[in-house]
């Protein structure tokens, strides 16, 4: 069934990326960036391998529960009263568990929910190689935009030591002013050189997130809508959160261990037949029942009942503890989300200021009020 699962989920994904790619000359979106980051994953390649072994895990358990067939051929020399010469012989035998008081079929479950809790686990790391992806793209963009600011910085300061300089051949300002400009003008090369070595920084990170280096990148999408409210937002975490859904699954598993721990003490009736054969004489056969229980094992099974129970104490407050962490994780996103804005909104504000003030003093410096523009 999880094979099945996987099967069409990797041909739907397969289809996306080659409807997705990339085409020659276009610029990658953050589509793009997330469809390679899935595809080249290393750290999601070895976690889909973990969960096709829990899938074989499952199958394992479901197999104890069906018949085991056994065939045995034997031939040796024997030398007797009776018998001088070669024996040959074959069995054919078989045995299935009738009764085991519940532990095959509590085996079976325990191995399930192990699958949905490994696929739970998957659901993480896709979710972190995903938001790996989506941080290194805007940290390239922003880089990106960074060094194109500090270009433009060491275009306009070099403007502006080169009229500095014609002010100083004309006897307009000192040579302190002439200082002063290439003094910016050094500060603004040292901005220039940090922010390309902040880009190159960058596209190595996105190498690491996605396999390859970045191209020409689009413009970041509109961020999506957020929860109304602090509290929707932790609600929807506590209910979809594969970490706590995951913490849920193993919580179950501990809780049919100690069921599991507790049917250990019970017997295991067998069914078994078998047909033999020396191929000289007909075949004998036998059919018959076995019981098997443990009358003492020195403390091993109750000592393995009292683990099991406190396995299931610490998967249960395993779960409550992830849930406090998801929840001061979503509190603490919500409020960076809240100061970012403000900042943003401030930082326009900022700008807005600047421009005035710029252009308030290059009409001062136009009608006289004002002799030299500062940068």
């Amino acid at each position: 069934m999880f094979e099945t699962v996987r099967r069409r989920a990797r041909l739907a994904l397969t289809i996306a990326v080659m409807a997705l790619a990339p085409a020659a000359g276009r610029a990658e979106t953050l589509a793009d960036t997330l469809i390679l980051a899935y595809r080249n994953s290393n750290l999601l390649d070895q976690n889909q391998a973990v969960l096709r072994a829990a899938d074989e895990d499952a199958a394992a358990a479901l197999a104890s529960l069906r018949p085991v067939l056994n065939f045995v051929a034997q031939s040796g020399y024997n030398k007797s009263a009776q018998l001088d010469g070669f024996a040959n012989s074959a069995t054919l035998s078989a045995q299935v568990t009738i009764l085991d008081f519940g532990r095959g079929r509590l085996g079976l479950d325990i191995a399930r929910e192990s699958v949905l809790a490994t696929r739970e686990a998957l659901l993480s790391v896709e979710q972190d190689v995903l938001l790996q992806a989506v941080i290194a793209f805007m940290d390239v963009k922003a880089a990106e935009q960074n060094v194109e600011i500090n270009r433009n910085s060491v275009r306009v300061i070099g403007e502006a030591l080169r009229a500095a300089q014609d002010r100083f051949d004309l006897g307009e300002v000192t040579r302190t002013d002439v200082a002063l400009a290439e003094s910016r003008l050094a500060a603004a090369r040292a901005g220039y050189a940090a922010a390309q070595g902040q880009l190159a920084v960058a596209r190595e990170a996105y190498r690491a997130a996605t396999g390859v280096y970045p191209g020409a990148l689009s413009g970041a999408p509109r961020s999506p809508a957020l929860p109304a409210s602090l509290e929707e937002a932790k609600a929807i975490a506590q209910r979809n959160h594969p970490l706590i859904r995951q913490a849920e699954r193993q919580v179950t598993i501990a809780e049919l261990s100690v069921k599991l721990a507790e049917a250990q003490r019970m017997p295991t009736i067998d069914l078994g037949a078998s047909v033999s054969s020396d191929l000289e004489n007909d075949p004998t056969g036998q059919v018959g029942l076995s019981l098997n229980q443990t009358i003492y094992a020195g403390g091993a099974i109750a000592s393995a009942a009292r683990k099991a129970i406190a396995q299931r104490d610490a998967a249960r407050s395993g779960l409550l503890q992830t849930s406090v962490q998801i929840a001061q994780q979503v509190g603490e996103a919500w409020a960076n989300i809240a100061v970012t804005r403000a900042q943003l909104e401030a930082i326009d504000r900022q700008i807005e200021a600047a421009l005035a003030a710029y252009e308030g003093t290059k009409e001062e410096a136009a009608l006289g009020a004002r002799t030299t523009l500062t940068c």
